[in-house]
C-alpha cells in the first residue's frame, strides 16, 4: 500500500485524488491534507475521515476545529505545509496547491526523501532547475499530474529517449479561443470562468484562457524531460481528445487520448507504470465526429511568446512573471482590473524588476512579495 499526504485536498485535483484513493483503498492511503481557507468543506470531511494530520491556513480556524474534532491533529500556515509535506510514514506527496506557495513544500519534501507527484506547476515554471536538481540530489521521483506532462510521460514509455525529435503538447485554447483580440476587451470574469472542456479552479481557469498556463507547460516540460524549449511545441486542439504527443526521428509520434478526466493522469502519477482500474467515462470513438488542430496564434495569445522568452533568459525572470499573474488574476477575479490588463502588468514587471541571476530560496521568495506588493499598488483599475 502507497501512503501519501495531499496539499490543497479541498481543489478540483485534490478532491480528485480523494477519488482516486477510495476507488483503490488496498493500493493507496492518505494520511494527511491541507485544505487553506476551506474550512466549511474540511468540516463536513472531517465527520468521516481522519487522518494523521490536518493543515488549515489560519490558526484561529485549527483551534476552532480542534474543539468539534479533539482527536484531530490539526496544525496551520506555512510551517503546517512543510510538516505535512515532510510527514514520516508518508512515501508519495500529492502537491495540487495553487501557486508559489507550492514551491517550499515541494522542496521541504524532496529533502525529506518523499516522491512527488506534482499538480503545482508554479513549482518547475520559477524554480525548475533547483527543484531537479535536489530531485536528482535526494534520488526521489517525480510525476506530473497535469494530463499533458502525464501524457507525454505515457508516450515515452518502452521507448528510447535519444529517439525523440520533438514534444507536442496539446493546448484546449480557452475560454475565449472563438473571440477577436476586440472582444476580449470587455469580457467579464463569469465569461473566463467558463472552460469549454475542463472543470478546473478559478486560477488555472484564467490561465488557460491567457494561454500563460500553455506557457507553464512548455516550461514544465522543459525541465521534466530535460529537452531544449526548441524541441517542444504547441498545437492547439479544441476537443482535448488527444492530451500530448512524443514525436521520434523515425517520424512516427504517439499520442495518449482519453476524455477529459483529471483522476486518470493523477492515479497515473500515484500508480503508474501499473494500470489500476478507473471508474471513468472511457472514449467513445463513434461519438468523435472529428479532431481539430490548428497553429497557435501569438497575436491572440500575446503573453505565450513572451514568457517562453523570458523563461529562456533565466534567472528571477519567471519569478517575476509567476508572481506579477498571480497578482494580477487576483485584481482580475476581484474585479479590480480589466482581463486585458493581465498581459500589461505582466510585460511591466518584467520592465521593472531588474533581470537578476542565482536566487536562492529566500530570495525567490522575497521577490515574490515584492512583485505581488508593486501589482497590487501600481495597477489596480477599478473600485
Amino acid at each position: 500500500m502507497k501512503k501519501i499526504v495531499i496539499l490543497g485536498a479541498s481543489g478540483s485535483i485534490g478532491t480528485q485524488t480523494l477519488d482516486v484513493v477510495k476507488q483503490h483503498p488496498s493500493a493507496l492511503r492518505c494520511l494527511g491534507i491541507s485544505v487553506g481557507q476551506n474550512i466549511p468543506w474540511l468540516f463536513e470531511h472531517l465527520k468521516n475521515h481522519h487522518y494523521d494530520l490536518v493543515v488549515v491556513q489560519d490558526e484561529f480556524d485549527a483551534k476552532s476545529l480542534a474543539l468539534f474534532y479533539p482527536n484531530q491533529t490539526f496544525s496551520f500556515g506555512s510551517e503546517g505545509l512543510v510538516e505535512l509535506a515532510c510527514l514520516n510514514d508518508a512515501e508519495v506527496v500529492v502537491n495540487a496547491l495553487v501557486g508559489f506557495a507550492g514551491l517550499v513544500p515541494t522542496l521541504k519534501a524532496i529533502e525529506a526523501k518523499k516522491d512527488i507527484a506534482l499538480a503545482n506547476k508554479e513549482t518547475l515554471v520559477v524554480a525548475g532547475e533547483m527543484v531537479m536538481a535536489k530531485v536528482h540530489e535526494h534520488q526521489v521521483n517525480l510525476r506530473p499530474i497535469d494530463s499533458e506532462h502525464s501524457a507525454i510521460l505515457q508516450a515515452l514509455q518502452g521507448n528510447d529517449f535519444k529517439a525523440v525529435k520533438r514534444l507536442i503538447v496539446t493546448a484546449s485554447g480557452g475560454s475565449f479561443r472563438d473571440k477577436t483580440r476586440e472582444e476580449l476587451r470587455e469580457v467579464t470574469v463569469e465569461d473566463a470562468l467558463k472552460h469549454p472542456n475542463w472543470s478546473m479552479g478559478k486560477k488555472i481557469t484564467i490561465d488557460s484562457a491567457t494561454l500563460v498556463n500553455k506557457a507553464f507547460e512548455v516550461i514544465e516540460a522543459h525541465h521534466l524531460f530535460n529537452l531544449p524549449y526548441e524541441q517542444i511545441d504547441v498545437i492547439v486542439h479544441k476537443q482535448s481528445i488527444i492530451h500530448s504527443m512524443v514525436e521520434y526521428i523515425d517520424g512516427s509520434i504517439m499520442a495518449q487520448l482519453g476524455t477529459p478526466d483529471m483522476r486518470v493522469p493523477i492515479q497515473y502519477a500515484l500508480c503508474g507504470p501499473e494500470r489500476l482500474a478507473l471508474d471513468t467515462k472511457g472514449l467513445d470513438f463513434n461519438a468523435i465526429s472529428q479532431l481539430d488542430f490548428k497553429a497557435l496564434d501569438t497575436d491572440f495569445y500575446p503573453l505565450f511568446p513572451l514568457i517562453i522568452s523570458a523563461a529562456k533568459q533565466g534567472g528571477n525572470r519567471m519569478c517575476v512573471v509567476n508572481a506579477a499573474n498571480e497578482a494580477a488574476i487576483q485584481l482580475f477575479l476581484n474585479n479590480g482590473i480589466k482581463y486585458l490588463s493581465i498581459e500589461t502588468i505582466i510585460e511591466d514587471c518584467l520592465n521593472h524588476f531588474p533581470y537578476a541571476s542565482n536566487l536562492d530560496i529566500e530570495q525567490m521568495v522575497e521577490l515574490d512579495a515584492k512583485v505581488k506588493d508593486y501589482v497590487l499598488h501600481q495597477h489596480k483599475e477599478l473600485s
